[in-house]
């Protein structure tokens, strides 16, 4: 099996290896990548934009002139796939503190062959261009190395012999020189028949300075032949040495490779082994176990079913006869209750409308307590009337107004009954 790997953007993901010994490389950028375990190597590098500062001090023009160039270069990793694999190639598994130290040591060196070709002037002057042509001739050494220089400017141009300064000071010199120039045109009449003289003694002196001069270049040129056939032989012999302990080093890693090639594989097979023997063990422990006590759940629940079900019926049943036997007894009630009204409703019909009389008077008792209950909470009554006769009065009012109420409510007229209408007479409201 394997593992999914995503990057950003920003980032280059490269798996090498794979299965019989695959040297195959894959790249991707900002996407993902399948990698199998233990054969499959997964690496990451950043894409990421590297500032790197340029500093070279005392580096002398073709004038001759020492200055300190500052520049500022913005580089990164180039993603096209041969490109990213010369990167990967040069730069993988290491920091970007030590990527930008390569880097930074092309670019010095490109920027101090430079500034050697070109006067104080062209530097300083026009930056542009001499940035320009440093990026131009550094380009193809860091693109070998899929590096790509994104900007190169020059940042700080200075010297520690004044010599910029002094540039600034021409037009001053200029006018200075005029002023000169007049003061040396009056005085060179007067010099010119002393330097006539003097001539014949320098050109003698000339040609004898001359001659020792080509006899010294000659000197100094044998000299410098030497010295470069014996710094050549120097280098080749240094670079023979390198060449050497490379190769060695190469084949001490190769059997290293393949030291750690077997002693994966010898981890592989211990390590299936133990999965079978854990596989195993499991199935012993707890699968066999487990089946056992399933099965037991199993037949319990169907046994804990069946009693359920029986308690469930049974239960049913005794519910059942009893609202039978509760629905005979209503039954029974009901009858009777029928009959009850129905042999009420038969005397009502029997007697008319003194039935009807007969139950209104049973009923004024209630309806007489249910209005004066209310006036069973009151102590006592108390009613102010200057008029000893007005409680008297007020008694056969209502007596008076209790047939109308009656009426009103129940639809019998109480003035028909014999003994009501002597009650509520005008005679025996007066005697009373």
């Amino acid at each position: 099996m394997g593992n999914c790997h995503t990057v950003g953007p920003n980032e280059a993901l490269v798996v090498s290896g794979g299965c019989c010994g695959s040297d195959e490389k894959t790249y991707v950028v900002g996407g993902w990548a399948w990698a199998w375990w233990l054969i499959s190597d997964i690496q990451r590098m950043s894409l990421e934009v590297m500032t790197i500062l340029c500093r070279c001090e005392n580096i002398e023009t073709s004038e001759g002139v020492p200055l300190d160039v500052t520049g500022v270069a913005q580089v990164k990793v180039m993603t096209e796939n041969e490109l990213l694999g010369y990167a990967c190639e040069q730069f993988l598994g290491k920091t970007v503190v030590e990527i930008k130290s390569v880097i930074l040591q092309t670019l010095e060196g490109h920027l101090r062959a430079i500034l050697g070709t070109l006067t104080v002037e062209q530097i300083y002057q026009d930056r542009d261009k001499f940035a320009t042509l440093v990026r131009e001739v550094a380009a193809p050494d860091v693109g070998r190395m899929g590096i790509e220089i994104l900007s190169f400017t020059i940042k700080d141009v200075y010297d520690k012999v004044d010599y910029l300064s002094s540039l600034g000071k021409t037009q001053t010199a200029a006018v200075q020189r005029d002023a000169d120039i007049g003061v040396a045109e009056a005085e060179r009449d007067a010099g010119i028949r002393e330097a006539e003289c003097k001539k014949e003694m320098m050109d003698v002196k000339f040609i004898a300075d001359t001659k020792m001069a080509d006899s010294k270049r000659e000197l100094e040129m044998q000299k410098a032949s030497f010295n470069q056939e014996v710094n050549t032989k120097k280098a080749e012999a240094q670079l023979a040495y390198e060449l050497q302990a490379a190769k060695v080093q190469q084949k001490i890693r190769l059997e290293e490779i393949e030291i750690e090639v077997v002693q994966r594989k010898k981890l592989i097979t211990i390590e299936e082994k133990e999965i079978d023997r854990t596989e195993k063990e499991l199935i012993a422990t707890v699968k066999r176990p487990a089946e056992a006590e399933a099965y037991k759940m199993q037949q319990l629940a169907e046994g804990h079913k069946i009693k359920t079900v029986l308690t469930a019926q049974a239960e049913a049943e005794k519910i059942r006869c009893i609202g039978e036997a509760e629905a005979a007894s209503i039954e029974a009630v009901g009858k009777a209750e029928a009959e009850k009204m129905r042999l009420k409703a038969d005397s009502y019909m029997q007697y008319g409308e003194a039935a009807k009389i007969a139950l209104v008077l049973e009923a004024l008792p209630k309806i007489a307590s249910k209005v004066a209950a209310p006036l069973s909470r009151t102590d006592e009554i108390v009613i102010l009337s200057g008029d000893g006769n007005r409680v008297t009065g007020e008694v056969n009012r209502l007596l008076a107004e209790l047939p109308v109420s009656v009426h009103a409510l129940t639809g019998v007229d109480l003035t028909k009954i014999p003994l009501l209408q002597k009650m509520t007479s005008p005679q025996c409201q007066t005697a009373n």
